[in-house]
């Protein structure tokens, strides 16, 4: 690379969540100004529970508490009628070239990475996880120029150093994934309504629908059973492990916990400005309260894990608390589902 390339007009957008900030800083870049995080994650269906079964992350069971890894990105830019481009690689230096083109092009991308490697990430964040969503925008001084949505401001990635991250080994390896709107439409007003109308829908089907017990609302449920059988079935110490995974894939890791719920409650009272109805502020409270209780559950869960709570009854309390939260969250998807909107 021997020269140095900013895109000007790109605007670094710090958010709550990566994925969320790369989709609305991408969008906003492409003249979409409407666009906010609590939108962004909406229309995208953002709001999710699984445990994945037979798989681990961290010794730990793999938890999250959003959907898919590109999916918000891909359903939003679909209900906006943007189109995107998506590849992946077997080939770093083959990665590196397209990226250099798309940034000779002036065109900011997405990319998919690891964390553990990410030098600029404090030590205590960088655990195993491969889908962190960052944005390269630019070169200089033969670094690339990153705007990573979950920081203050923008930093940069030496060539050697953003290969690393993006071919990054283990579970939802990234492969050089990069991505970014290709072409975007005109975006009515009628439109966004639509779209979040159709990101409502789509959520309330997931969580409440979907065939099995290991996700959505039921997916809430399984864990809680089986936190019940962890301490005798594990042992203390590893039950423990167990649970700080889940206090770190909810509270630390780019999985949402918490943080998501309130998230969604933020997006619930857009789109009750943007479609002029009031009855979502009343379940946009329901997800607040959701969130409140998962950030309780994780202190309860982190107690154990430190050690200060070591008996059956901790566990079978946590395992109660979940079971609170899938009854709340279950009782706001159903109300949502009875609103009708749309009609």
């Amino acid at each position: 690379m021997d020269t140095d390339l900013r895109i000007e007009e790109f605007n670094h957008v710090q958010t709550a969540h990566c994925e969320n900030g790369v989709t609305t800083a991408l969008l906003r870049y492409h003249g979409l100004d409407f666009m906010t995080e609590p939108l962004a994650f909406g229309m995208g269906s953002g709001l999710f529970y699984i445990q994945i079964p037979f798989l681990t992350i961290n010794n730990g069971p793999a938890i999250s508490f959003r959907t898919m890894p590109g999916a918000i990105f891909k359903r939003t830019c679909k209900s906006l009628g943007v189109e995107v481009s998506r590849k992946k690689f077997s080939d770093p230096a083959k990665a590196q070239s397209f990226l250099n083109q798309k940034i000779n092009e002036g065109v900011p991308v997405g990319c998919q990475v690891g964390v553990f490697h990410l030098t600029y990430f404090p030590k205590e964040y960088r655990f195993h996880f491969n889908a962190h969503n960052l944005i390269v925008y630019g070169r200089e001084e033969n670094n690339y120029l990153i705007s990573d949505p979950i920081m203050e401001d923008v930093t940069s990635l030496s060539p050697e150093e953003l290969s690393r991250v993006r071919f990054a080994q283990g579970p939802l390896a990234p492969k050089g994934h990069i991505y970014f709107p290709e072409k975007v439409g005109i975006i009515t007003d009628d439109l966004i309504r639509k779209g979040i109308v159709k990101g409502i829908k789509r959520n309330v089907r997931d969580m409440l629908n979907i065939p099995g017990s290991f996700a959505g609302v039921d997916g809430i449920r399984h864990t809680s059973n089986q936190i019940r059988k962890w301490r005798d079935k594990l042992g203390l110490k590893k039950a423990s492990l167990y649970l700080g995974q889940i206090v770190r894939m909810q509270e630390e890791i780019g999985t949402g916990g918490g943080g998501f719920r309130f998230l969604y409650a933020a997006f619930l009272e857009e789109s009750a400005a943007w479609l002029k109805d009031d009855r979502l502020m009343g379940v946009s409270e329901d997800f607040t309260k959701a969130g409140d209780l998962w950030r309780a559950s994780a202190i309860k869960m982190a107690g154990v894990y430190k050690g200060r709570l070591t008996e059956q009854k901790d566990f079978e309390e946590i395992a109660d608390m979940l079971l609170n939260i899938r009854s709340v969250e279950k009782e706001a998807f159903q109300r949502l589902a009875k609103l009708n909107l749309g009609k």
